[in-house]
């Protein structure tokens, strides 16, 4: 009995350690148990203290009467599938004829609190079925993305959800993207993040930076074509408009229009055309849009015009001929000048990191969803890269990227540098990659020492 007692509380001292020290070990070795049958003791409980149970049908009290039975009881949801994960457990319910999925997600915080856990989101599979996924933890405090995931073709993986999901950014989805973050908030590690997932695949990477290369040139290997400045920024983006106006020709000659050819082999983009003339994906990353926005000159104003026309055709136009744009900014409105609400129109894609004040968070959410603005206010300025994301369909989610040095992103991308591909338009705008060796740039002149 004293060696069991001392069994006893070495496991219970290791939980608690783990708990504390590692929740995703915990996670995995004691809580996945420990909740499930938690869930599974106090689920008919739960659900009736919750308000998502039904009375019983009219028939079955009918039934009652007529057998001298006790009144039956209210029914609960029915269990479909309970299935524990790496962060949390996923419960899947058929909803009682007269329940909603508005009455499920209201009733998500009291869940949380009943079932003991961190974390409660649902959202509805198909008609009558929800899917309510709980987390254990914290699961965004120390990201740690899965060893598998599922990468497709223009589809990376950037980010870990709230519910423990994996947050991809998929450019055949939703083609083009708008990044806005404060100084400090996360926003290049999560454009590093973008970088070192599209550096595995066939595609172009472009890059505009502004800030004379400091983001985006360290990874120079890996990509097909750079600027550094608004003056290289227009010549690269209108020799891209160029590129795909090449592109819609191609598409235009392959499409073999007549009766005879069904509509799946009629090309309407590069993805329908075969892959030996399919022209390359390119993804053109913007690191500040609005160095590429201000001007303080005539001949500025006018070479600004002249960019924004190009990124607003870029985006209308730019789907079908393989072209997606990665916007990002510290802020995006109409401050910056004509055509700039017109080109955000076209971004469905919406990150929002940490702002400075609900007019940016407004830039990004306040046609979407108005409690997406509301949590990116509140985004707390100690938890760099905590963001939210969200799109045109109204639905947000909060997201973490997980920390990716510069050092690991530069070794990533010369790792495949040999994936690059040369893109005869942007061949002009190739960075040099040679290897030089290193030379500090004094930013002072050394004075003359004196008698």
């Amino acid at each position: 009995m004293t060696w069991f007692m001392v069994a006893v509380v070495v496991v219970v001292a290791a939980a608690g350690l783990l708990r504390w020290r590692r929740p995703a070990w915990y996670w995995l070795t004691f809580g996945v148990i420990l909740a499930t049958l938690r869930v599974l003791a106090r689920y008919a409980s739960v659900m009736d203290a919750c308000g998502l149970t039904v009375p019983p049908s009219r028939w079955r009290l009918a039934l009652a009467r007529m057998t001298n039975r006790p009144v039956p009881e209210s029914r609960v949801p029915r269990i479909l599938r309970l299935r524990p994960t790496r962060t949390g457990l996923v419960l899947r319910l058929k909803l009682r004829p007269g329940q909603d999925v508005f009455d499920v997600t209201a009733a998500t915080d009291r869940l949380r609190h009943s079932f003991g856990m961190y974390g409660v989101t649902s959202r509805e599979l198909r008609s009558g079925v929800v899917e309510v996924r709980m987390t254990g933890y914290d699961v965004l405090k120390q990201v740690q993305m899965p060893a598998k995931v599922d990468p497709a073709p223009m589809r990376v993986p950037v980010a870990l959800r709230e519910d423990g999901s994996v947050h991809y950014r998929d450019y055949r989805a939703v083609p083009h993207g708008l990044t806005l973050g404060a100084t400090e908030s996360g926003k290049s590690v999560y454009q590093r993040n973008l970088v070192a997932g599209l550096a595995v695949q066939h595609v172009a990477l472009v890059g505009i930076d502004c800030k004379q290369g400091v983001e985006l040139f360290p990874l120079a290997r890996r990509f097909s074509a750079l600027a550094d400045n608004p003056d290289t920024a227009l010549e690269l983006l209108e020799a891209l408009v160029s590129h795909m106006e090449e592109v819609y020709q191609l598409i235009r000659a392959e499409q073999r229009i007549s009766v005879a050819v069904p509509d799946a082999e009629i090309a309407a983009d590069i993805w329908d055309l075969p892959d030996d003339i399919r022209p390359v994906p390119v993804v053109v990353l913007v690191d500040e849009v609005a160095e590429l926005a201000l001007f303080a000159s005539k001949e500025e104003e006018k070479r600004r015009d002249r960019i924004i026309t190009a990124l607003v055709r870029l985006a209308q136009l730019g789907r079908a001929a393989g072209i997606y744009l990665e916007i990002c900014g510290q802020r995006f409105g109409s401050e910056l000048g004509k055509g700039i609400t017109m080109l955000r129109a076209q971004l469905t894609g919406r990150t929002a990191h940490r702002v400075n004040d609900e007019t940016s968070a407004n830039m990004a959410f306040g046609d979407i969803s108005p409690d997406a603005v509301l949590a990116a206010i509140q985004i707390p300025a100690e938890t760099r890269g905590l963001a939210i994301a969200g799109d045109s369909t109204g639905g947000w989610h909060r997201i973490r990227a997980p920390h990716t040095s510069l050092r690991q992103a530069v070794n990533l991308c010369n790792k495949y540098a040999d994936r690059t591909p040369d893109v005869p338009a942007l061949a002009a705008y190739r960075p040099a990659v040679a290897v030089l060796p290193s030379a500090r740039v004094p930013l002072s002149k050394t004075a003359p020492a004196t008698a």
